[in-house]
C-alpha cells in the first residue's frame, strides 16, 4: 500500500526532530515535545492538519521574540543536516514545510525578518506557500523582493519567485487580485522564462497555465510573443498553454500548428460495454483517417462527460497522443478509461458520455452507463 502524506510524520521523524531541538532550544522538554505532538487529535489529522499543528506545537518551545526565533529555526536546519535526516527520513524536505508555516504565521509582520529567511530556508523545504500572504499584505514591496530572487545563485531560491508567486497554487490559498490583475508577476516570469534550470522553467510554465485559466488573452499573447525565441522557451509556452489547448482555443490550436481537421474522419467508434460497473474500466476503439493530400500534425483527445450529482454532466479532457499522420492513411486505435474509485473524484451512476476531439473539435461520441 502506498504511503499516506501524513505518514512522513513518523516517530522517527519525530525523534530526530526533538533531538535536533534538544541541540537549539535551552531547557528543551523532548518527552513534553512528543506527548503535545501526539494529542488526542492526531490520529484524524490528514497531512496539512499535521503539518499546522507542528508548527502550532514549535510556538510553545522557541522564542517569544521573532528574530530569535527564526535565528533558532537556522540552527535547527543545521542540525537537522547534521543529522542526515534527508537519508533518515523519506522526503524530509515536505515534512519539514511546518518550519516556513511558522514563519507566516508568526511573521507577517515582520517583512524583513521573515523574507530574508524564506530565501534561506527554501533550499530545504519550499516557501512557496508561506510566502502566499505577504503578497497579499505587501503585493509591491513582496514582488520586487521576489523579482530579485531571480537573480539568486540557487535553483531553489528563483522558482520561489515563480511558484509563489502562482494566482492558483495547489494546496496553497488563491490570490485573488492576481487573478484579477496578473500583470506584475509578468516581470518574474520574463526573466525566468529562459532560465537554466528545467525546474524553474516548469514553474514558470505552471504559473502562466494558471493565469490562462483567468485571463486566456493575455496568456495567448504572451505565447505569441515568447514561441519561437529558444527550444527552453518553446518548451514553456506549450507546456503553459496545456489548458488553453485542452479547451480547443482556437488562437493557441493554430500557434502551435493544429489545423480544422476538415480531412479527418472518425469511423467504427466501438465501446467493448455500453454499460460498465465502478472499479471497471471502458475500452474503446476507433479508426482515424486522414483523407487529405497532406501530412497532418494531430492532437486527439477524449473527453469523459461524468455524471453529477445534480444531474448535469461535467467534461474532462484526456489527451490521447500529438503526432502527425501522412496522408490517405487509417489509423486504428484504442484506449481505455478507468473508472476505479480516487479520492479526487466521486462518481454517480448513471449516463456518461464519450466524445472524442480531434485539433479541438469534438468529432464523434457514444453514450454508456456507469453502475455503482
Amino acid at each position: 500500500m502506498a504511503e499516506l502524506f501524513k505518514d512522513l510524520y513518523s516517530k522517527k521523524f519525530f525523534a530526530i526532530l526533538s533531538e535536533a531541538l534538544n541541540e537549539v532550544v535551552s531547557d528543551f522538554n523532548q518527552e513534553q515535545f512528543i506527548d503535545d505532538i501526539y494529542d488526542s487529535k492526531w490520529k484524524s489529522k490528514e497531512f496539512k492538519q499535521r503539518m499546522y499543528h507542528v508548527s502550532f506545537v514549535l510556538n510553545n518551545y522557541l522564542s517569544d521574540n521573532f528574530p530569535k526565533a527564526v535565528e533558532q529555526l537556522h540552527e535547527l536546519i543545521a542540525e537537522l543536516k547534521a543529522m542526515n535526516i534527508n537519508q533518515e527520513v523519506k522526503y524530509a524536505e515536505l515534512a519539514l514545510i511546518f518550519i516556513p508555516d511558522y514563519i507566516e504565521h508568526n511573521g507577517l509582520d515582520d517583512f524583513d525578518t521573515s523574507v530574508a529567511a524564506f530565501e534561506k530556508i527554501t533550499p530545504t523545504t519550499t516557501c512557496e506557500f508561506a510566502v502566499r500572504p505577504f503578497i497579499i499584505k505587501y503585493e509591491n514591496k513582496m514582488l520586487d523582493r521576489m523579482l530579485a530572487w531571480t537573480q539568486h545563485d540557487n535553483e531553489h531560491v528563483r522558482r520561489l519567485a515563480s511558484e509563489g508567486s502562482r494566482s492558483r497554487l495547489p494546496w496553497g490559498m488563491a490570490i485573488q487580485m492576481l487573478k484579477q490583475k496578473p500583470k506584475p508577476v509578468l516581470p518574474i516570469l520574463e526573466v525566468l522564462k529562459n532560465d537554466p534550470s528545467e525546474y524553474v522553467r516548469k514553474s514558470v510554465a505552471n504559473n502562466i497555465n494558471d493565469i490562462s485559466k483567468d485571463n486566456p488573452q493575455l496568456v495567448i499573447d504572451i505565447a505569441k510573443q515568447w514561441k519561437g525565441q529558444s527550444k527552453e522557451t518553446d518548451w514553456v509556452v506549450k507546456h503553459a498553454c496545456r489548458t488553453l489547448l485542452k479547451a480547443g482555443n482556437t488562437e493557441i490550436l493554430k500557434l502551435f500548428g493544429f489545423a480544422s481537421p476538415d480531412d479527418i474522419e472518425i469511423s467504427k467508434l466501438e465501446l467493448e460495454k455500453e454499460t460498465i460497473s465502478l472499479g471497471e474500466d471502458l475500452l474503446f476503439k476507433f479508426v482515424l483517417n486522414n483523407v487529405s493530400e497532406q501530412e497532418l500534425l494531430l492532437r486527439l483527445e477524449y473527453a469523459i462527460y461524468y455524471q453529477k450529482k445534480n444531474g448535469s454532466l461535467s467534461k474532462k479532457v484526456y489527451k490521447i497522443s500529438e503526432k502527425k499522420y501522412v496522408p490517405n492513411s487509417l489509423s486504428n486505435i484504442s484506449r481505455k478509461q478507468s473508472f476505479k474509485q480516487i479520492s479526487s473524484r466521486t462518481f454517480h451512476a448513471g449516463e456518461h458520455v464519450l466524445s472524442l476531439i480531434v485539433n479541438g473539435i469534438e468529432m464523434e461520441e457514444r453514450t454508456f452507463e456507469l453502475k455503482l
